[in-house]
Formats: structure tokens, C-alpha cells, sequence
């Protein structure tokens, strides 16, 4: 999900500090040192390097816009300057910035009607994306930068990525994923001055190389046939044509919903949650016989025996613990499908574990704010968040070379 402004906000290359270090002389670093006495001497001396900076910046700039501007602007010229007070992370920089008499210059340092380096804005956004609400980013950024930002103000620099998450939402996709898993987490968002709970609908695809790839996020109250048809829908009208194995936690209305645009996709049912949900009947002295017995079922080498093993398991348990069979024989035509594939290919779809890594991760973020204003909100903290969870996706997942050779025999698509 990487964009033009998700770019900018990279760390470049320190460079700079090589240039620097190699033109300014030891003997000139050695002489304004002296004179620094305390951490406030310090703190005058970078604010006076940095409207020096700035300034030669800007006029270098402006040397640049009349050398090259066209030649029906050949009579433009400087015209004195305009004062500003910056807003920087080491405290409010008075600069001077230069015009020109046709009022065309745009500068690029410091843009028209811009009171902030860019540096304020990503340190907003760097702490938004970790769950802080406006008044804590408020007064973080006062403590650490000495920067007294309004809560209106830290709104508009958050909803400077509402346009950035938009395209991200509708950005278009591969056209295969081998693997794709839905799940969704919970949060609290104030609508019509009610807290009431939504749901964070996540897709996370497997790509063809093995690495992980979050397709899009939807809010919901209620899910069924419907709502999903409308997602899956927008997926494929965004480019995916084939999703192989579908893996969810029996979410409602999901397989008919699927199977209606991806008629031959496997749905499974993640094993794990299965096994959760049957353990939630027993008290804890049984705990560890109940699940022995059902690892008997899932880990069978073939459907047959699994089937074996849930009778047993029926005759053993049913007198105290009823509605666990019944659960399993309810869901068996989305659970059996692992028995169709090797132990490389089990592994990866009997349990969510990959999007539930990324829900733990996404609900450190949410529980920060505790209510969330309204769904944009949702969305901007969730995509900051992303962009931090998506830095370690650089690696495909365990096994998946050969895996993939599987799925693809089995799909028809060598």
C-alpha cells in the first residue's frame, strides 16, 4: 500500500550530515561551541542555524524562479520580503521569505500559507497512528517540542491523509491470491451521540510469492450475505479473479457470499477458533482431554478417519458436553476441506494466526482511544497503524514455495 506521500514520510539517506561534516570547518564547530553554555545556549544556536538555513534556502530558491522563469516573465524580479513565524520541533523560527513582483513564486521549503515543517506534521501523525487522542497528541508535542498546537489544528494535519486512505481503499489489486483470510476486530465509535459497537471487517491476502498484503478494510454493525457480497464484490471489480482458499472464523452469510463470486474458492473454517469455541463448554479440569480429543479429529490424515474420530469423540463427551459435536457436525462441510490438502498447506489455513497477529497488533492501537468520533477516525488510525505493521512484511510465509506448487495443481493453473 505504499503512495507518493507514504514516500515522503520514509527517512532519506543521511547524506546531508556527511556534506555538512565535511565542509564546515572543525575550528568554526569548535568556536560557536564555546560559547554554549547550557541546554537553553543550545537551543538559541539551532534556532539561529535554522532560520540562517531556511532562509538561504528559500532565496536560493527564488534565485532559481527567476533564472528559469518564462520569458513573459522576463521583467520579474525580487520584490523585499514577507516575515513568518515557523513552527518547528525545536520551537517558533521568525523567517524572512522573499517575493517577487509578479507574485509567482511558490516556495517549496516552506509553502504558501504553511506555519509548520514538515517535521511537526509527521510527529502528529506518527503519534495518532499509535492510538493517541488529539489532547494527548496536544500535549505531547508541547512537551517534547515546545509547541503549542490547537486540537483543530492536530485535526487537519490527521485529515491531511483522508484523501491518501481513499485511494488506498480503491487502489487496484493483483489478480490472484492463493490464500485470503477474513476476520474482524471490534471497536467503540460515537454515532448520533450513542457509543455503539462496529465491527472492522479485515481482508489479509497471501500474494502469489507468499508475502501478505491487507486488501481493504470495511465497517460494519451487521454482517451477512449481503454485506459481504458487496465485499467481495468491490475486491474483484479491483482486479482479483481467483482466490483459491478462503479462510474465516464462520462469519455470517460468508461462504454462499463467496462462493457466488469465486465459485470454485475452498472456504475453511479456522480450526483454531473451532477448537476455542468447543473448550469454552468445559470447565477447566477437562480442558486438557477435551482438546486431545479433538486434535484427533483435525490432525487425522484423511476425512474418513476424522469422521471415525468425531464419533468417539461423540460416544466419550456427549453426556456432559453436548453442543460440541453438534457444533463441529454443523460446520464439517467448512471444516473438511484441510483433509484435502498435505500437511505444507495445512499448516498455512487450519488457523487465522496471520490476521490475528495483525488484530493483536491493530487492537493495542484501537483500546488507546477507547470511542472513536466516527468511522473516518476508525479508518486513519487503522491505515497510520498499517503502514508501521506493513514495514515487516518482507518475508513469505513458512513453507509457501512449496505449498503454492500444490495450489496451483489443484486449482488447474499449471
Amino acid at each position: 500500500m505504499t503512495t507518493t506521500t507514504q514516500k515522503n514520510r520514509t527517512p532519506k539517506p543521511n547524506k546531508f550530515h556527511e556534506i555538512l561534516s565535511s565542509i564546515i570547518p572543525a575550528d568554526l564547530i569548535d568556536s560557536i561551541s564555546s560559547h554554549v553554555k547550557d541546554q537553553h545556549d543550545l537551543q538559541d544556536l539551532v534556532t539561529i542555524l535554522k532560520k540562517r538555513v531556511v532562509e538561504s534556502a528559500l532565496n536560493g530558491e527564488m534565485d532559481h524562479h527567476l533564472n528559469t522563469a518564462p520569458d513573459d516573465s522576463e521583467h520579474n524580479c525580487r520584490n523585499g520580503y514577507s516575515s513568518k513565524r515557523l513552527n518547528t520541533e525545536t520551537g517558533i523560527v521568525n523567517i524572512n521569505i522573499p517575493r517577487d513582483r509578479n507574485a509567482e513564486f511558490e516556495p517549496i521549503l516552506v509553502k504558501k500559507h504553511a506555519r509548520r515543517l514538515d517535521n511537526i506534521d509527521d510527529a502528529v501523525l506518527a503519534l495518532y497512528a499509535r492510538g493517541m487522542s488529539v489532547r494527548d497528541i496536544k500535549g505531547t508535542i508541547l512537551e517534547l517540542y515546545q509547541q503549542e498546537l490547537s486540537e483543530d489544528l492536530i485535526s487537519n494535519i490527521t485529515d491531511s491523509i483522508t484523501e491518501e486512505v481513499k485511494e488506498w481503499q480503491s487502489r487496484p489489486l493483483e489478480n490472484c491470491y492463493p490464500i485470503v483470510y477474513f476476520d474482524c476486530i471490534m471497536i467503540k465509535v460515537l454515532e448520533n451521540k450513542s457509543i455503539i459497537n462496529k465491527a472492522v471487517y479485515l481482508a489479509l491476502g497471501i500474494k502469489i510469492d507468499g508475502c501478505k498484503e491487507l486488501l481493504g478494510m470495511w465497517i460494519s454493525q451487521n454482517e451477512g450475505s449481503k454485506f459481504w457480497l458487496n465485499v467481495l464484490t468491490e475486491i474483484n471489480n479491483r482486479g482479483v479473479k481467483d482466490i483459491f482458499i478462503a479462510c474465516c472464523d464462520g462469519l455470517t452469510g460468508f461462504p454462499d457470499a463467496i462462493n457466488s463470486i469465486y465459485p470454485r474458492c475452498d472456504v475453511q473454517l479456522c480450526v483454531v477458533h473451532m477448537v476455542r469455541n468447543s473448550l469454552s463448554y468445559v470447565p477447566y479440569k477437562d480442558k486438557k482431554l477435551v482438546a486431545a480429543d479433538l486434535k484427533a479429529i483435525y490432525n487425522a490424515d484423511t476425512e474418513d478417519i476424522a469422521l471415525q474420530n468425531l464419533e468417539l469423540f461423540c460416544e466419550k463427551w456427549d453426556t456432559k458436553y453436548p453442543a460440541i459435536s453438534k457444533s463441529w457436525y454443523k460446520h464439517w462441510d467448512n471444516v473438511n476441506k484441510i483433509f484435502n490438502y498435505t500437511c505444507s498447506i495445512r499448516k498455512v489455513i487450519y488457523t487465522t494466526n496471520a490476521i490475528e497477529s495483525l488484530n493483536m497488533t491493530l487492537r493495542k492501537v484501537t483500546k488507546n482511544k477507547r470511542v472513536f468520533p466516527n468511522d473516518g477516525s476508525v479508518f486513519k488510525t487503522l491505515y497510520l497503524a498499517l503502514q508501521n505493521i506493513e514495514k515487516r512484511w518482507t518475508m513469505p510465509i513458512r513453507e509457501w514455495s512449496q505449498a503454492y506448487q500444490q495450489l496451483l495443481i489443484k486449482f488447474d493453473k499449471i
